[in-house]
């Protein structure tokens, strides 16, 4: 079982940057990794996405050229950093893992069955 633990979330103002951390552990070679958020009221959803071998990396276009995605598998983290945040960009942030099994896209929440406990961002306008 991977276990994940989510940090780096707070209290930002509008154009601000954040960086948020998961570690990782209980993990190996052919998990894929993502980020996804939950807004109060609404589904959760894909944020970015990077395959096991770092070959395969995907943003939603909502936030696509301002969050970078990635993963330091030598210190078993996976970061999200997030540059000029908006008032829409405010939800609780996850951290997910999954086995590559070829089945599901890497956006797609079915790949993953690994999450951490979620950390929360608020963007002030």
């Amino acid at each position: 079982q991977v276990h994940l633990v989510e940090s780096g979330g707070g209290l930002v103002q509008a154009g601000d940057s954040l960086r948020l951390s998961c570690a990782a552990s209980g993990y190996y070679s052919g998990y894929n990794f993502a980020w996804f958020r939950q807004a109060p009221g609404k589904e959760r959803e894909f944020v970015a996405g990077i395959r096991w071998n770092s070959g395969n990396i995907q943003y939603a276009d909502s936030v696509k050229y301002r969050f970078t995605i990635s993963r330091d598998n030598g210190e078993n983290t996976l970061s999200l950093q997030m540059n000029n945040l908006n008032p829409e960009d405010t939800a609780v942030y996850y951290c997910a893992a999954g086995w590559d099994s070829g089945v599901y896209h890497i956006r797609a929440r079915e790949g993953y069955d690994s999450w951490g406990q979620g950390t929360p961002v608020t963007v002030s306008s």
